[in-house]
Order: C-alpha cells, then structure tokens, then sequence
C-alpha cells in the first residue's frame, strides 16, 4: 500500500516545487544527473568483470587490513559506498569471501565515502567542472556504441564522471540562484533538537535518493552557498552515514543467511559510530577546528570542514569498532543462525512413517536451491560461482536417489564398506518410497530453479561463461535423465530380487552391482578435480562398456546356455539398456561438472583430456581387475561363459 501511495506523493510534490521555483528545478535536476551518473559509473564497472573481481578478492581481502584497504579503493573509484556494501553482499552470498571479510569491507567503504566530499568540497566548488563534464559526455557517448566491451565500459565510465560533474554544477547554480528568493538558513534548528532533526533528514534524504553520496553532494553545495547552518550541515552528514544501512538492507533481501549478517555488521557500524558523533558533536568539532588550523584551512571555509568532520567520525568510528569484530561476527552468527540444509534424502515407507526413527513422518516440502541468491546475480562471477555449487549438489542429492533406488545407502556407497555387504537388503520396507515422489520433493524444485537463475544470469555473461552455464545445465539434464531411467528399470529390479527364480536374481544383482561401483567410483571422481579425476572418468567409461552384456554380444551367449530363462529376456535386455544408459548420462554429467569446478572457463580442459596410450593401459588395467560380486557356485559356470 505505502508503494502505492509514495510514488505518486513525490510526483505531486516535485511538481509543486517546480511550479513554484525554477531555481528548485534546477537543483533537483542536478540531483537526477548526478544519481544517474552513479548508475553510468555503475554499468560501467560491471563490464570489467569476467573472473577479475574474484581474483582481485583472493588477492586482497585475505587479511583484515587488505579488506579494509579494498573498500577505501573500490568506494573512492566507485564514489557510492551502498554499492560497495551491495556488491559485498553478493560475494558474502556467494561464498566468494568470509564474514569478517565483508565487515572490513564495510568498515573501508565509509573511509572511502569521505573522498568524494573532499572532492567536490576542494574542487566542484571552486572551478567551472561543467567545463571538464563536456568532452566528457562526449566521448562517453562515442564509446559506449561501440562493440568492444572493455571501451564500451571506459565509455560508461566516462559518461558517469561526466553526469556526476555536470550534476554537482546543476545543484551549485540551484542554490546560489535559490539564495536571491528564499533563505533557508531561516528554517535552522540549534542545539540538540537541529542535530536531531537534520539528522533524521539526512538519513531520510539517503534512503529516498539511495545514496548517501548524493546527500553529501546536496549538503556541501548548499552549505558553500550559504543556505544551510554549519552545525546543521554535520548532522546532515551523520544522518547520511546512517541512511545507507537501508540500501544494504534492501540489497540484503535476496541474499542468503550470510548477506544478512553482513547488513547487520553494516547497520551495526553505521548506528553506533552515528550514535557517538551525535554525543560527542562538541569535542569532534574542536578537533575539526584544531585539525583544520594545521591543515591550513580558513576558519570560515565550512564545505571544507565539513569534509574534514566527515573523515574524522568515519575513521574514528573504525578505530573504534576494530577491536569488536569478532564479537561484532559471533553476535551476529547468534542473532541470525544458518538454517539446518543438509542434502540427505528425507524418506518414508509405505506406511507413511520415517524410514529413519519409525515415527510417522510429515509431508516432505519441495526441496528448494539454497546457493541461488538473487543478490548473487549482479556480477557474473558470483552467478557462476553460486550455480557451480547449486548445481554439484544437484548432482550428489541426484545420486542419492539413484542409489536408493537401487536398493542401497549413499553414505555406505561413499564409504569403503565391500560393495557385497553394502548391497544386502534387510527390510525391503527401507527402500519403499516412490521414485517419482523423490522426484518432486528432492530434485524438480532445485532443477526448476537452476534453470530460472541460469536464464537470469546469461545476459550479463561473457561468451566463455555463457558456454560454462550451457554445460553446467546439460550436466543437469543428464543427472536427471538418469533419475528417469532408474525408475524405470526398478520396477523389474523389485520384483526380480524378491522373486525365487534364483537365475533372475543373480542378473539383476550384477546389474546392481555394476551400477553402485559406478557410481563409487564417479564420488571419488568428484573430489579430485585435477587430472587424475578425468584418467578415472575414462577408467569409469571403458568399465561401463564391458559391463554391457547386449551390447557386447554376452547375452545372446547366455541365452544360447539357457543361462537365463527366455520368460524373462526382453525385461532384461530392456533394464540392462536402462543400466547402460543411466552409466553413461551419469558419466558426462561428472566430465562436465569436472570441468566447470576445476577450470572456470570451459567444461573441460584440453590439457586434461587422455591420449591413445593412456587409454589402453586404462583397459589393460581393468581387464586384469575382478570387479564382480562373488556369486554363489552355479554362478561359476555363467562366469566362464563371460
């Protein structure tokens, strides 16, 4: 309802301003070109993403001083704290950086603000910077169509220095007109109820305009034209330090647990370090006065003092926090616990009850993606990031189920238990829930999100990662594909390894045993991403192919023995069909996320593919391996049919 109403209340309301002041126009204008200067620089630097940003954070985020140093950088170039917090928010989400990591960034990004009032207070205030915005805009606009995307995001850069200049020069012309018919100074509050009311101002102002930066802007022009009390100007600027927590708390909102903490961490800062300029305005503004005097600055230069208060409290309010952080992070973790996510299939029996504890067992919710944020979708980086996690744990929950349905425990699979023991099934009833109902509870609602986030994430993209989000979906095809095939052959895998045609029974049990060793073997794969993980995807290809028994020819010599019945052929070679096919997906689905996991620019890596000799040891190597179950005696005989 208040979303309603407010848009059109500030419609009205500029409206009856510019009916009433041209010169009122004037400043807002310069407020509209200096925000949509922000989002030009903004534009801008996404652009030059691609895997640098990650890398960047790696390099320089790794100890706390460097996280520090990393938000003072990236603020005084991106001139917009918020967006800094923002983007850090992404990264928290994304894994990409650790909580402690985020508050130091936090902490720089405020150092950072400060040099943008230095800025304009130093320099947009005494030149014509109009002058500089011109050729500025120009080539900005010549740059931005063009093709190239490292000169189309200079282009957005330039454009963006420029809309912020020719803004700062709108609002200064606004209020130095504005002076000849209103006073504002008349509306100046003292004392303790003018730092309380500007300040709620300024925070007021910074959520409307979601940018402290722009308040700063606005503060320190109509401060240098005289229409605004110095004393009033400071807790403007206090107020605009605390108004930015709401855009990290908006930016929060689609993040995940982590995102949270850290706008927490922001709001956290922002309040208590506003909270002790507000006390102790009086000793603060002696030591601007003391510092000022050193510095060489006029005693009646207020835009100037003002940047130098704005700098002190900022810096002084990290001094202070500094040595809180980490209880600042463990407060945090214990206001705002993670959610208990966990990839375990949650089962019930036939009967409706826990497959687990015996207990009756509510209805499974849909199972939904916990790594895809929405706030991890303003950089490409952290949108691969998150969908290489989201995806590889797809995969395992996939797996899962596959192994279940095949009458087996995934973590006795993952484990080092003799595949014959492991295989033994003790109460059918464990095993008795419905594929298609694991399905829609543990794999469609991920799947679905999966491609929704992937479709979101494209358009920003670079070629080489677009072409990785194609192969990371494709590996999610075959994962599910193979999910489908397992449900088909268990139908006849049931009834086989309960029925009393011991011939029956000892086919379905290699077919088992076949499959659970694949997948053994692709979990071990899983956690080697180096070369030695694709020699095992091969090594897991060729075993697949022998264990074909129609493909091979094997099963038409084990019809001609009368080593299975013939009422029973066509069932098996269907399911032995299903098993090859279900190995195969299963098997491209690991050499894909292989790839993606180990070389963040294509699925696979040709410096890790294997060559011809390589091959053949992989098969020479198998064919001296016994990786049957060992079969009762009667079974001697089919083996050396094999």
């Amino acid at each position: 309802m208040l979303k309603r109403i407010f848009l059109p209340s500030i419609i009205i309301i500029l409206g009856y301003g510019f009916w009433l002041s041209p010169d009122f126009q004037t400043i807002c204008a310069g407020v509209a070109i200096f925000l949509f200067g922000m989002l030009s620089l903004d534009s801008g630097f996404r652009i030059f993403t691609g895997g640098v940003l990650e890398k960047l954070l790696a390099a320089t985020t790794d100890r706390l001083w460097k996280s520090i140093g990393f938000g003072v950088v990236t603020t005084s170039l991106m001139q917009s704290s918020s967006l800094v917090t923002v983007i850090s928010i992404s990264f928290l989400s994304a894994g990409l950086i650790g909580l402690s990591q985020g508050i130091g960034i936090i902490f720089g990004a405020n150092i950072g603000t400060t040099t943008g009032a230095w800025l304009i207070a130093g320099v947009g205030l005494k030149v014509n910077i109009s002058v500089y915005a011109m050729p500025m805009l120009v080539f900005g606009a010549l740059f931005v169509y063009q093709r190239s995307k490292p000169i189309k995001g200079v282009g957005y850069i330039l454009a963006g220095m420029g809309f912020l200049f020719l803004g700062i020069h709108f609002m200064k012309e606004g209020f130095d007109a504005f002076r000849g018919n209103i006073d504002l100074t008349l509306y100046a509050l003292p004392g303790i109820k003018g730092l309380l009311v500007y300040t709620l101002l300024g925070a007021a102002a910074t959520v409307i305009m979601q940018s402290s930066h722009a308040t700063l802007v606005i503060t320190i022009t109509a401060l240098s034209s005289g229409q605004l009390e110095y004393t009033n100007a400071l807790a403007l600027a206090i107020g605009a330090n605390v108004g930015t927590t709401v855009t990290a708390i908006l930016g929060a909102l689609g993040a995940n647990i982590q995102g949270k903490r850290l706008a927490g961490a922001h709001l956290v800062f922002n309040v208590i370090t506003g909270a002790v300029a507000l006390i102790l305005i009086a000793p603060l503004q002696h030591m601007v006065d003391q510092t000022a005097l050193l510095l060489d600055i006029a005693d009646d230069n207020f835009t100037l003092k003002l940047s130098l208060f704005h700098t002190l409290f900022n810096v002084g309010g990290v001094l202070i926090m500094l040595p809180f952080i980490t209880r600042l992070e463990t407060m945090l973790i214990k206001l705002l616990p993670e959610e208990a996510s966990t990839n375990e299939l949650l089962l019930k029996n036939a009967s409706g009850v826990s497959a687990i504890t015996d207990t009756p067992a509510p209805q499974p919710e849909v199972r939904r993606a916990r790594h895809l944020a929405p706030a991890s979708l303003i950089y490409p980086d952290t949108a691969l990031h998150v969908l290489i996690k989201e995806v590889n744990d797809l995969a395992d929950r996939v797996l899962a189920v596959i192994t279940y349905g095949l009458y087996c425990n995934f973590d006795a699979v993952k484990s080092d238990q003799p595949i014959e023991s492991i295989m033994t099934v003790s109460d059918k009833k464990l095993f008795s829930e419905n594929i298609d109902d694991l399905y829609k509870t543990e794999i469609k609602g991920v799947y679905s999100d999966i491609i929704e986030f992937a479709a979101k994430s494209q358009p920003q993209m670079s070629p080489a990662q677009n072409r990785l989000v194609f192969e990371l979906k494709t590996a999610c095809r075959n994962a599910v594909e193979a999910l489908k095939d397992i449900k088909h052959l268990r139908k006849n895998l049931h009834r086989s390894m309960f029925s009393d045609d011991t011939r029956v029974i000892e086919q379905y049990e290699r077919l088992r045993h076949d499959l659970v060793k694949l997948i053994r073997e692709i979990t071990l794969i899983r956690n080697r991403p180096d070369k030695g993980s694709l020699l095992s995807v091969d090594r897991a290809r060729v075993h697949l192919e022998k264990a074909d028994v129609a493909g091979s020819g094997e099963l038409d010599q084990l019809i001609r023995q009368g080593a299975i019945p013939g009422s029973v052929v066509t069932s098996l070679m269907n399911d032995f069909h299903y098993a090859h096919a279900v190995g195969q997906k299963l098997i491209t689905m690991v050499e894909l996320l292989q790839g993606a996991s180990s070389t963040g620019d294509s699925a696979i890596d040709s410096e890790l593919t294997l060559d011809a000799s390589e091959i053949s040891e992989v098969i020479e190597e198998i064919g001296q391996r016994d990786d049957k179950p060992d079969l009762s005696s009667k079974d001697k005989g089919i083996q050396d049919a094999r």
